[in-house]
């Protein structure tokens, strides 16, 4: 008896030690993983659009009379100011008109001084019983149609000056003249053919799009106060320009569900162009002291986006969240995450629910 009680205690510390050995090979080893902090800041939230520039003015000058280019007195991409000569017409024709009109207005001029003093004359003689009163009224008729001959010449002469001035094109509008379009000898018709465009492009205007689903909070950023903007160059993101929007169009475009809205910059460098590619960072909101964690936390699950949360056991536990907005590599979250939890960044294709980690690092 003493034998087979032995034999079974033996059998017993075999069993136990084959159990411990097996249950020491089935336990995976932690996984390594870096983590990091979620901490509590103020996050913009901002709406990311693509956007082209737009000159603040642009005239397309055209000829405002007949006429044949002498000279063209600006070169291409000169900065030119409100005034300044571009484009002169040949002025002879205009000229010899302008002489014409002044000859008419001068001899309507005298015709209307002998009328004036022939009703004075005649006026005299009516009184002394002279002259009849129908003659009398023939003479005044004569005098006031003199008149109007007078003052049709006179605008006639106006208009005449007018065109000779036209013969000189002057800068509408300060800003900077494009290429040159027309050149001496070239025959130009009224409101015709366009001789130059000038653009204003200090400042500058700023047209984007954006989805007619963010009317609200628009609307709402706007009441709050002005709307900014922050705009970079496509493919170069080292500058930052800086704007407000000044127009938001009436109505939404049925066509694309999307409302207009422009933007000023004030360019003083004259680094954006009228025409280019710009991407538009439009600021909605800012949530103060919001719950954040490096971008690279959140992953995308197919109930939605989710993280990792590292407990005081080494483990990690599946959080729902909701991203609310991003900048830069940080994102604002809303769930079941706390300021100051330690949420996994990286190592996550290792990892399931529950399991045992070691974090390589963790950020504070």
């Amino acid at each position: 008896m003493r034998q087979v009680a032995l034999i079974l205690a033996i059998g017993l510390s075999l069993a136990g030690c084959l159990d411990e050995g097996t249950k020491k090979k089935t336990e995976a080893p932690p996984v390594p993983v870096t983590a990091d902090k979620a901490v509590a800041r103020d996050i913009p939230v901002t709406l990311q659009v693509v956007g082209r520039a737009e000159a603040f003015e642009s005239v397309a000058m055209k000829s405002r009379v007949d006429g044949q280019v002498a000279a063209v007195l600006f070169t291409e991409g000169q900065h030119v100011n409100q005034g300044d000569v571009l484009i002169r017409l040949d002025p002879t024709d205009f000229a010899t008109r302008l002489q014409q009109a002044e000859a008419t207005a001068a001899r309507d001029e005298a015709l209307i001084a002998k009328m004036r003093a022939d009703t004075a004359r005649y006026t005299a003689l009516k009184e002394r019983n002279f002259v009849s009163e129908e003659k009398v009224n023939d003479i005044r008729t004569n005098e006031a149609a003199a008149a109007a001959n007078l003052r049709a010449s006179k605008a006639a002469l106006e208009v005449a000056r007018l065109q000779l001035s036209y013969a000189t094109i002057r800068a509408p509008i300060t800003g900077i003249v494009g290429s040159r379009l027309v050149f001496p000898g070239s025959a130009v018709k009224a409101n015709d053919v366009t001789v130059a465009v000038v653009n204003r492009v200090r400042p500058l205007l700023v047209n984007f799009a954006v989805p007619e689903k963010h009317l609200p909070q628009l609307r709402a950023a706007r009441q709050a106060g002005t709307l900014k903007v922050d705009v970079t160059q496509t493919g170069d993101t080292s500058q930052r320009f800086e704007g407000t929007v000044r127009f938001i169009d009436n109505a939404v475009d049925t066509s694309t569900g999307t409302i207009l809205l422009k933007a000023e910059l004030p360019n003083r460098d004259e680094t954006l162009t009228p025409g280019q590619f710009l991407n538009v960072s439009l600021l909605l909101d800012t949530l103060r002291q919001a719950v954040t964690v490096p971008s690279r936390a959140v992953q995308q699950g197919a109930d939605g986006n989710f993280l990792y949360a590292v407990k005081d056991d080494s483990s990690v536990e599946m959080r729902r969240v909701e991203t609310l907005a991003s900048e830069e590599d940080v994102t604002a979250v809303r769930g079941a995450i706390q300021i100051g939890e330690t949420i996994v960044t990286d190592g996550h294709l290792r990892l399931t629910p529950g399991a045992k980690v070691r974090v390589k690092e963790v950020s504070s």
